[in-house]
């Protein structure tokens, strides 16, 4: 499958939320890229069943990646390896990205995720023996720096275009803001600048003027939509209406976002049985109804029922 990096609004992969259900749902509404949630390198090689059931993917998502983390070169490179031949999974990738921004304690203390970004040197030799490794295309997810005083995120980009990186993703936020404060869009303008391949833009697009806006300012290739998708698929849709020059479809009513939730519950159940789908559900409960009337009830109900048909009526009964 080609896939050129140009022009794309793609689901940026969240731990806990970007499961296949979830970018089923966003990929309906206009999504054009799905990423999976992060999935550990060194998990896999160690042969964890957990990370293993976050390789769920589907035709219908296509074109998806497949995001992993670690810090070791060999691991990375053979474990993305095994993804892609299908020996870890059935699910067909279409990329490979690789997390150098993940900002959480857990992932930077063991010197993942936007740890790397402290060392370009590691950060091209990851990205050269996972591009000499796999046959489809690699990119790389980074972020401004890890603090105020050491912005490098051009620097950190350069050196994964020299390992061979198709495309560099940047979150114009440091490792030490995690998700405060305003993103700096004059880090992914410097990103663009700075190197050859497609640059993609992520953070503070909450609307479709939002994604109006980063392009104008940054020159991005393209832009990667991540926590205003959650309880909101149909922000793809408003983006693309915008970047066409159209008018932007109304918000969804409240029956618009019962039909949601139901659909959403539908896919957990097919996919994860009920006992998972049912649990997982919750959390995206409380997104869609966030400002809803009566939410914070809501919230509570779900948070007491176990079956898939008492979640069904609670959503039948907003409202």
């Amino acid at each position: 499958m080609d896939l050129d990096f140009i022009d794309k609004i793609y689901l940026g992969p969240m731990a806990g939320v970007t499961d296949l259900p979830f970018r089923l749902l966003c990929k309906e509404h206009g999504a054009d890229v799905m990423v999976t949630e992060m999935i550990s390198a060194k998990g896999l090689h160690y042969g964890s069943r957990k990370t293993a059931l976050l390789l769920a993917s589907s035709e219908e998502e296509r074109p998806v990646g497949v995001q992993i983390f670690g810090s070791e070169p060999e691991i990375m490179a053979e474990e993305a390896a095994r993804i892609v031949s299908g020996e870890v999974t059935d699910s067909v990738f279409d990329f490979v990205d690789i997390n150098m921004g993940c900002p959480m304690p857990k992932i930077y203390n063991n010197g993942e995720g936007s740890a790397l970004m402290k060392n370009p040197e590691l950060v091209e030799r990851i990205v050269s023996a996972v591009t000499s490794a796999v046959d489809v295309p690699v990119t790389v997810k980074i972020r401004s720096g890890v603090d105020s005083d050491h912005i490098n995120a051009p620097e950190v980009a350069r050196a994964a275009e020299a390992g061979g990186a198709a495309a560099v993703a940047v979150h114009a936020r440091t490792r030490d803001q995690l998700y405060s404060g305003s993103a700096d869009y004059s880090v992914i303008k410097a990103v663009k600048a700075a190197v050859k391949v497609p640059v993609i833009g992520n953070g503070d697009i909450r609307t479709a003027d939002d994604v109006l806006r980063m392009k104008a300012e940054t020159g991005c290739d393209s832009v990667m939509i991540a926590r205003a998708a959650k309880g909101n698929p149909w922000i793809f849709a408003e983006i693309k209406a915008a970047l066409r020059g159209e008018a932007v479809p109304t918000r969804p009513d409240t029956e618009d976002v019962k039909a949601m939730m139901l659909r959403h519950l539908e896919l957990q159940l097919s996919v994860k049985g009920e006992y998972i789908g049912v649990r997982e559900m919750r959390k995206h409960i409380a997104w869609y109804t966030e400002g809803l009337p009566g939410s914070a009830a809501v919230r509570r109900k779900v948070c007491e029922v176990d079956s898939a048909e008492e979640l069904e009526n609670i959503i039948r009964s907003i409202g």
